[in-house]
């Protein structure tokens, strides 16, 4: 069986994103997974589209549907997906690949009249690194690139990269962006993971919902992924790619080890979790308030 390297590196590459802010010791809301779930956007091309939507914040609101969807790529989506994606009205949808996963993959497929922002977070040279490793075919130097906790450690530089000034500046803008619409904003990357779960995770923290709540969320990744994450896994090894597929799970998974170094790195920084919106993502107090207001009711 043949597999299109694009198909591999599109899922197998999912590794961008970061997090921030430390627990608060306050009671944290019980997170219901199935009412999570409920919040899925089933789409035949994309398997990691969800509404924000539901999450309880300290005091006692909600936020609302319709208004933040986080996603993986959309450049296989079918005429049905179009449909579905049309009907939410969106504002834009802001794509955080890089020129070289959009190259390869493919660009976005969009309901028409939809904008698509170009917002490219900087992969550490990730995406042709793996590309490089997984096409020796070689299970030795596979071994060496990616086995004994060296893929890990790609993940943590990749989010601590999160912290550049460019990034940084990036994410502050989609968020400022989010603030000045009450249209639904779409936002992704390449699984939908990491970039975007960091995104996520930042603008849930922002508008008052509990770090625990929104850490988990970050990690639902794994679930809506899993099936997916293993069939590229069962291809590459079919297609003789690769002898040990598993060595892509660390880069295939989120974990909150990953989110933690982020997490530590954004402290060093900036001290606390307040300090880093304003400073680091550059949000004045009157982007946080219209955030909130945007997201929350």
């Amino acid at each position: 069986m043949k597999i299109s390297i694009v198909s591999l590196i599109g899922a197998a590459l999912a590794t961008v994103a970061l997090t921030a802010a430390s627990p608060v010791a306050f009671a944290e809301p019980d997170l219901e997974v199935d009412s999570v779930a409920a919040a899925r956007i089933d789409l035949q091309g994309a398997v990691n589209v969800r509404d924000i939507g539901g999450y309880r914040t300290y005091d006692g609101k909600k936020v609302k549907p319709a208004k933040a969807i986080r996603s993986d790529s959309l450049e296989k989506l079918t005429p049905a997906d179009l449909t579905k994606l049309g009907a939410l009205n969106l504002k834009a949808v802001v794509d955080l690949r890089t020129q070289a996963e959009i190259q390869f993959s493919g660009p976005d497929k969009l309901p028409q009249g939809v904008p698509l922002v170009s917002r490219p977070i900087d992969d550490t040279g990730l995406f042709p690194q793996m590309l490089q490793i997984i096409q020796t075919r070689d299970p030795q130097k596979q071994q060496e690139a990616l086995g004994n906790g060296k893929a890990e450690q790609i993940m943590a530089r990749v989010y601590g990269s999160f912290l550049t000034a460019d990034s940084r500046a990036k994410f502050g803008q989609t968020i400022k962006d989010i603030a000045a619409t009450d249209k639904p904003t779409l936002y992704h990357c390449t699984a939908g993971k990491d970039r975007t779960g960091w995104l996520t995770y930042v603008m849930l923290r922002a508008v008052g919902v509990p770090e625990q709540t929104a850490r988990q969320d970050y990690l639902l990744s794994n679930q809506f992924r899993a099936a997916a994450d293993q069939k590229l896994r069962d291809d590459v090894k079919r297609a003789g790619l690769m002898q040990n597929p598993d060595l892509l799970i660390p880069l295939q998974e989120v974990r909150d080890a990953y989110l933690d170094s982020a997490i530590d790195k954004m402290e060093q920084a900036y001290g606390d979790f307040g300090k880093f919106l304003t400073d680091g993502l550059g949000l004045d107090a009157m982007t946080i308030v219209k955030l909130r207001k945007n997201l929350v009711g």
